[in-house]
């Protein structure tokens, strides 16, 4: 069973809510495990979600570890996305987990923290761990340690209508992150196009809604910003930056440069009022390419970088592979983590899925992407701007309290006007109780 790319869109805060729900009780169960055959020590069973073409990279990769692997065998279950983390929750508590799953990088933490994944540290060694981009890798420790593989990524890009953009007189768009614009040359490009476009349209749309709000923390980050502390043991976000971050990104509702249903509680993604021609630019991640390639009608478009200010930097999307601690055989679920992330299976995964690779020596290749892969290099390049700093964060166990707080508060300052200082600091004391 397969589940569409837009619910894996807003799957970030679903995961975070259902976490927090569950607290720590929801993890705390071990033992054996029982699912899967005949308990054969050669067979690994591993549960996972995914669309029709992720489902088609897994299978084909499945086929060719058990062809590499006289005698194994890789049971899969494809479960729909909204179940699958209920389920294993409660295979956990009943020790009847899978061997092996599927998790995103923001609930990792939410398992690795509870001690119900198996500890990688002695398959993966240095030279293993350094075949990854550095903030990948950093997206699957806990306490300095790995307990999964960063088996692909996604991020955000700025595409935009040429047509609009030639009628409002921009004829230079950034084609290299060194010259991504700035937020004042952004903010200036927007407002050109403010006046020069019908007032039924808007110049951008931002891709934080309902489960994207972790998104807003990409302008935090450019600004310079934290959302915890060094050590995570406490709020950050009260800072210049933050000031910053926040102000600008206000000023996108108070000066009239979005939809004003646009905001983070909204029901309509970006995409979405992207392919229905309703703005000249719109903030998407990788993995809708092929939906506005089928969608959009009458007129063509193209894609740049991210704009930037004390540094470059992007949301975290994407999916690690985990063994669970009572895996039947440990070393066959190590081997079997460690040949989905090989460069061939990752390559294939990635240009069938519209998804980006994790190991270093992929970030420079040209993958055989299916849509649009005139466009799909700038996307894998902006996901290099993430930093480990930036992926601790994003990783924290603590983000599952924190985020529905996150929302709630951008939703505020957005469409009710609250201050700047009210929301940082209603934020802060969001993330120094689930902190510390």
């Amino acid at each position: 069973m397969t589940i569409s790319r837009r619910q894996i869109l807003g799957g970030a805060g679903f995961l975070a809510a259902a976490a927090a729900l569950n607290g720590c009780a929801g993890f705390s169960g071990s033992g054996g495990n029982d699912s899967g055959g005949d308990g054969d020590q050669n067979t690994l069973t591993f549960t996972t979600w995914g669309s029709p073409a992720e489902e088609e990279g897994f299978r084909k990769g499945i086929a060719a570890f058990e062809a590499a692997n006289s005698g194994t065998k890789v049971e899969l279950n494809l479960v729909p996305y909204e179940q699958i983390f209920t389920n294993i929750d409660a295979q956990l508590q009943a020790g009847t987990a899978p061997d092996l799953f599927r998790v995103d990088y923001g609930t990792i933490g939410a398992y690795s923290s509870q001690d119900q994944l198996l500890d990688l540290s002695s398959y993966f060694d240095t030279a293993a761990a350094e075949e990854f981009l550095p903030a990948m890798w950093q997206a699957v420790q806990f306490d300095g340690k790995p307990y999964g593989v960063p088996h692909q990524t996604d991020t955000s890009a700025l595409v935009y209508r040429t047509d609009l953009f030639e009628q409002a007189g921009i004829t230079s768009v950034p084609d290299s992150l060194d010259s991504a614009w700035t937020w004042d040359e952004f903010r200036q490009v927007a407002e050109q196009l403010r006046g020069s476009i019908p007032g039924d349209l808007y110049p951008f749309v931002y891709n934080w809604q309902l489960g994207g709000s972790t998104r807003w923390l990409s302008w935090l980050f450019q600004a310079g910003g934290r959302l915890f502390d060094e050590d995570l043991t406490g709020s950050a976000i009260e800072s210049d930056a933050g000031r910053k971050a926040l102000e600008f990104t206000q000023g996108f509702f108070t000066d009239g440069l979005v939809p004003p249903s646009s905001s983070v509680k909204s029901s309509t993604y970006a995409d979405d009022a992207f392919s229905a021609g309703t703005t000249a630019m719109a903030f998407v991640g990788n993995f809708v390419l092929p939906g506005l390639e089928e969608n959009i009608k009458g007129f063509e478009w193209g894609a740049t970088y991210l704009p930037r200010d004390e540094r470059g930097a992007c949301d975290l999307g994407g999916n690690a592979l985990v063994a669970t601690k009572s895996a039947r055989n440990p070393e066959l679920a190590a081997d079997f983590l460690k040949f989905m992330t090989q460069p061939d299976q990752m390559s294939d995964f990635c240009a069938r899925a519209m998804e980006l690779p994790t190991l270093n020596s992929l970030v420079g290749t040209e993958l055989d992407y299916q849509t649009r892969p005139d466009i799909a290099g700038i996307f894998v390049e902006q996901a290099t701007t993430l930093e480990p700093g930036d992926v601790q964060q994003l990783t924290s166990p603590a983000m599952a309290a924190i985020n529905p707080k996150l929302r709630d508060e951008l939703e505020l300052a957005f469409t009710q006007g609250q201050p700047v200082e009210q929301t940082l600091a209603n934020i802060a004391a969001a993330v120094d109780a689930a902190a510390g």
